[in-house]
């Protein structure tokens, strides 16, 4: 946020709504030399509440940007998004009979918008969605934006040459503890929408006969991760078994088991 930035925004506004300042402190429950504090910049000492008080009586939204070494902040969020997206499609296309496509990019009627994943098994002619998040942070407006790819997906998949007998959408979901606890909080209205968890998810990939939609918490493949608890594991083939939350967890190879060449290493929960 820009300080010096917000304050014209707020003078130009107040001025073009012929407004005093006395006007806008009282409507937003402060005085009016704090609203003239905002004008010149001087934010410092406010709390932002008392910012998005007085910046709400003028119809403006203040949006927090959080930056850091300028361009590295877009490659490191980004980076946590492909890793996470780069796990799933490992774990999906280990199945028999699923190909999976990402970043699928659509322009119908005006609604523009790109799909994390899109996932198809042609035999079961059963059409996965997936959309990841590192974080979750607006859950309205996430629901909106799945319900209008779920609302556009046969226009999209039919552009493939797909049709779909059955359709499944699933939110992959970084798993911190912050994400689950935002989930918790917002569990009616996810589940309204996103009823299974990740114990249905390894179900349906395993066997598409059924459409199934639903939430499962996931950790990305980053090699480099120091998250408490996690492990390096080796193996041909890993079970997975599963926690109450229901995210798929690898059974460590017993000892004494070798690896065989070229196998990828996983780290951690799956």
């Amino acid at each position: 946020m820009d300080d010096l930035r917000l304050g014209a925004v707020i003078r130009a506004v107040r001025l073009r709504r012929k407004l005093r300042q006395q006007d806008v402190g009282r409507a937003a429950g402060v005085s009016h030399a704090t609203v003239s504090l905002v004008e010149r910049g001087h934010c410092d000492h406010l709390s932002l509440a008392t910012l998005r008080q007085i910046a709400a009586t003028l119809d403006v939204r203040i949006d927090l940007v959080g930056r850091w070494r300028g361009g590295e902040l877009d490659r490191l969020l980004n980076r946590r998004h492909s890793l996470l997206a780069e796990s799933f499609a490992a774990f999906v296309a280990r199945a028999p009979g699923w190909v999976v496509e990402p970043e699928v990019s659509f322009a119908i009627y005006g609604e523009r918008g790109v799909i994390d994943q899109l996932a198809w098994h042609a035999e079961a002619a059963h059409l996965l969605l997936g959309e990841f998040k590192t974080e979750l942070v607006d859950i309205n407006e996430l629901l909106g934006t799945l319900d209008r790819k779920r609302r556009l997906i046969r226009q999209i998949a039919a552009s493939r040459g797909w049709t779909p007998e059955r359709l499944s959408v699933w939110l992959i979901v970084a798993d911190t503890r912050t994400n689950r606890r935002h989930t918790a909080e917002h569990s009616t209205l996810l589940r309204s929408r996103l009823p299974f968890d990740g114990r249905q998810l390894r179900r349906l990939i395993r066997k598409p006969t059924t459409a199934a939609s639903g939430i499962a918490f996931w950790t990305d493949s980053n090699p480099d991760s120091t998250r408490p608890g996690s492990r390096r594991v080796t193996g041909a083939r890993l079970a997975c078994g599963s926690n109450r939350e229901g995210s798929a967890r690898v059974r460590l190879p017993k000892k004494g088991t070798s690896t065989p060449a070229g196998h990828t290493e996983w780290v951690g929960i799956l």
